[in-house]
């Protein structure tokens, strides 16, 4: 399992680029914007890992890289109850086999990986974790493939 990304929903893009860029130091090594989905993702790093990402040249490393994940969604007016905070995220080698170990150990797939590629659980304080499969998507499989959502995330 590998450290990926923290999400954190941000009201207005620009004054955090602000805050995260001008004030704190880190530098923006990856930008996505959805048009369909009316959101813009800005991966933030430390200057280290950011220095290495462009010496490498690897749009990849950009993505594996431990960073801050920025979500601006267009629509939204303001968070409550703590929904600015977004999730943890972790690559790991076999998605389908962490789940299970999860699963097996009483953990609530909230989010199956129905597409082979992502699901979500939460912590006992209810914090979201992102599982992401490592490399492609593994072929699509039951009991994934058609099981339900639990729960938010």
């Amino acid at each position: 399992m590998r450290y990926l990304h923290t999400m954190v929903r941000v009201s207005d893009l620009d004054a955090s680029l602000d805050f995260y860029v001008n004030k704190l130091g880190l530098e923006e090594v990856r930008r996505m914007e959805n048009e369909k989905g009316r959101f813009t993702l800005v991966f933030l790093a430390t200057p280290e890992d950011a220095k290495r990402i462009r010496a490498q040249g690897s749009t990849q490393l950009a993505v594996e890289s431990p960073a801050i994940e920025l979500t601006y969604n267009w629509d939204e007016k303001g968070y409550a109850g703590g929904r600015n905070f977004g999730h943890l995220a972790y690559r790991v080698a076999d998605i389908y086999a962490v789940c299970q170990k999860l699963m097996d150990g009483g953990v609530t797939i909230n989010r199956p990986p129905r597409d082979g590629r992502m699901a979500f659980i939460v912590s006992p304080d209810g914090i979201s974790v992102e599982l992401l499969q490592k490399g492609d998507a593994l072929p699509l499989v039951e009991p994934w493939t058609s099981m339900p959502n639990s729960g938010s995330w």
